[in-house]
């Protein structure tokens, strides 16, 4: 019967230990804001998709759950919080076993159905069912999940980041045609890709999210897709791996035509398990090279990133789930205590991150940036190694937005600040001409063109075609005489400017 089943890859071995662990044991120190959770399904119109188990031919609009954990300043007295239990129903729905009697749960997704498993199912959690919303714009985290794996399954963390202030929504890993993946890696890596983009415009209809705070988390199999997210969307803003497979699969990346090491320019932390023990590589015939090689972070040139190493965990143990719910492997695991203090420790890293680089807090960032000793890690528990790239990536986009806020009033005093601290920055001939024609020929914002010819004009002054384009704009305001100096002087550096010659015959028959 459970051949039939979604197999929950979560590396679980054949040799195991029984695990005693609690939600209240993890211990996870909630910030300010109660906690909102929602679930809802909505549909992608734009692909197709079948139920696997339904045996039909009938193609539906590819359905996506939607879980959503968010702050909320409600009054909770006399509320009963989520338990454990109402997430592992979500998990049920989402594998499409809707109907599966709850006591068949565990067993039914390859978790241990025994007593200690059993009490779990009746913890409580923070959440608490449709919440009110907190007023205020908080950032926001999309999360991929892992291979084939549901939107809750790292619930605790989610709740975690939400109590301190940030929005998180997931969905469920699913195949292309059916929720069970293909043989082709690829082609699945790209589906969840755009499973995560449909969220980031779900999470676009929320008035309480702030847009330009969007942050992309993923666990495993999820850390591939959400580098693709990134490479094609400039409005990520920072990325979180929890042991994602990009660290493993560096070919599989490369399978993607949208891949590029060089666009991954926003911070990225990536979080690792232990090294493998030399017994699990050869039994399972694993390569070693798991344990030392990153070829993307050795790869990234553009951004600040993170590699840390979690001496304590193994891969499965970087989702709440897995804590509670999946089997030891006597071989290599950690004792349940010290597997519960590093996922504790996961969860601070990952938000003083992301309150660095969403929130700019400087609490964070001196945490983030300390040895972990300095953080009072225990001695042993993580290695952390991080690089600052040296490329300036300062553009012209970053200077024409300070430049319209300013109304592009003293822009030339604007631009040699920014060359001060941006040695490496420049302003090519043709975006300025370009914007200078744009600003100039609206008429709301021609005196604002006239200011940018005149940067170009000090910047290029031996260019005929920015002194063309200034006359015109003169031309366009109404100013016949600046007009004509300006012309005069393309045709000293282009004798050969028809356009400038033309102009000025129109000039003096006006006279």
């Amino acid at each position: 019967m459970r051949s039939a089943v979604l197999q929950i890859v979560m590396l679980l071995q054949a040799n195991f230990l029984l695990a005693q662990t609690s939600l209240k044991q993890i211990d996870l120190e909630n910030g300010k804001y109660n906690i909102g959770f929602r679930h809802y399904i909505v549909a992608d119109s734009t692909r197709t998709y079948s139920r696997i188990f339904d045996y039909t031919n009938k193609k539906l609009a590819r359905p996506i759950p939607v879980s959503i954990w968010y702050p909320s300043e409600q009054n909770i007295v006399n509320r009963e919080p989520l338990a454990v239990i109402d997430y592992l129903k979500i998990l049920k729905e989402e594998m499409e076993w809707e109907h599966l009697p709850n006591e068949q749960i565990l067993n039914w997704f390859y978790y241990p159905n025994t007593p200690s498993k059993q009490k779990h199912l009746a913890e409580q959690t923070t959440a608490y069912l449709e919440a009110e919303f907190a007023k205020g714009k908080f950032p926001i985290v999309i999360y991929a999940p892992s291979y084939q794996a549901s939107s809750i399954e790292n619930f605790a963390l989610c709740e975690y980041l939400a109590s301190h202030g940030f929005v998180v929504i997931a969905s469920p890993s699913r195949g292309t045609e059916t929720h069970q993946f293909s043989n082709n890696n690829a082609k699945e890596m790209e589906t969840q890709a755009r499973d995560v983009e449909f969220l980031m415009k779900e999470a676009g209809k929320l008035p309480d999210v702030d847009y330009e705070k969007m942050a992309i988390m993923g666990f495993s199999f999820g850390g591939l897709s959400n580098i693709i997210v990134q490479n094609r969307n400039d409005n990520v803003k920072a990325i979180v791996s929890l042991d994602g497979t990009e660290r493993y699969q560096y070919g599989l990346l490369n399978q993607s035509p949208f891949f590029n090491a060089e666009k991954i320019d926003v911070p990225y932390i990536h979080m690792a398990q232990k090294d493998i023990p030399e017994i699990v590589l050869e039994e399972d015939k694993m390569d070693a090279e798991l344990n030392t090689k990153f070829q993307l972070y050795d790869s990234i040139t553009n951004n600040k990133s993170y590699s840390l190493k979690f001496h304590h965990l193994t891969h499965s143990y970087f989702s709440t789930l897995g804590i509670l719910f999946a089997n030891r492997d006597k071989r290599q695991d950690k004792s349940d205590s010290e597997i519960m203090e590093s996922y504790k420790l996961l969860a601070v890293y990952t938000l003083n991150f992301l309150d660095t680089f969403l929130n700019k807090d400087v609490k964070a960032s001196k945490f983030i940036e300390n040895d972990p000793s300095d953080n009072t890690v225990t001695n042993g528990l993580i290695s952390i190694k991080s690089k600052q790239t040296e490329k300036d990536d300062f553009t012209f986009q970053d200077f024409n937005d300070l430049a319209s806020k300013r109304n592009y009033e003293n822009i030339l005093q604007l631009h040699d600040s920014i060359a001060k601290t941006h040695p490496s920055f420049e302003i090519l001939e043709g975006n300025l001409n370009t914007l200078g024609l744009q600003l100039v020929f609206n008429p709301t914002t021609s005196s604002q063109g006239i200011d940018v010819f005149l940067l170009a004009t000090k910047l290029y002054p031996n260019s005929a075609n920015i002194y063309d384009s200034l006359a015109e704009g003169y031309l366009f305001t109404g100013d016949k005489e600046k007009a004509k100096e300006s012309f005069k002087k393309s045709l000293e550096l282009n004798t050969q400017n028809q356009n400038a010659i033309d102009r000025l015959k129109q000039l003096d028959a006006l006279k």
